[in-house]
């Protein structure tokens, strides 16, 4: 038991981290490799946009303060990326969202003070986004997570 455990504990930074909403901008190389894609960071005035195409369609954007933190994400392509890895910690909000609506289809919007995520779409064309509306640059509106 010991031994695994070392392993695992040995493996673990090994293993590629999403920048995840609310994290670090040091993942988005992790989040290249991991979808196989090309990345393409753009600065803007007050925030920066770090776009990740990969091979398979998926364009995931990842939207940074000066600071290095990620206040915002976006999603489009054939399939939901794993927004487990893109939400982080937020997204038990986006399951209790789903949970307690019983459709099948149509557009998820959670409205919290603390993150807003919104999730549409249909078979080979889904997209979405979700920031921290207090982790906003100053001066940077909601629009730009696009």
């Amino acid at each position: 038991m010991h031994i695994v455990l070392v392993t695992l504990m040995w493996l673990l930074p090994a293993v590629p981290s999403w920048a995840v909403l609310g994290g670090s901008v040091r993942s988005v190389e992790a989040d290249r490799l991991r979808l196989h894609g090309a990345l393409i960071s753009v600065p803007r005035q007050g925030y920066s946009i770090h776009q990740i195409n990969s091979p398979s369609g998926h364009v995931i954007k990842e939207y940074t303060r000066p600071d290095g933190i990620v206040f915002g994400v976006s999603w489009q392509g054939p399939t939901v990326p794993n927004l487990q890895q893109l939400l982080g910690a937020y997204f038990v909000e986006l399951q209790q969202a789903q949970s307690a609506t019983r459709r099948r289809r149509g557009s998820l919007l959670v409205q919290k003070n603390e993150v807003v995520i919104e999730s549409a779409g249909h078979q080979r064309a889904f997209y979405g986004r979700a920031y921290i509306p207090k982790l906003l640059p100053d001066g940077v509106s909601q629009a730009v997570v696009q």
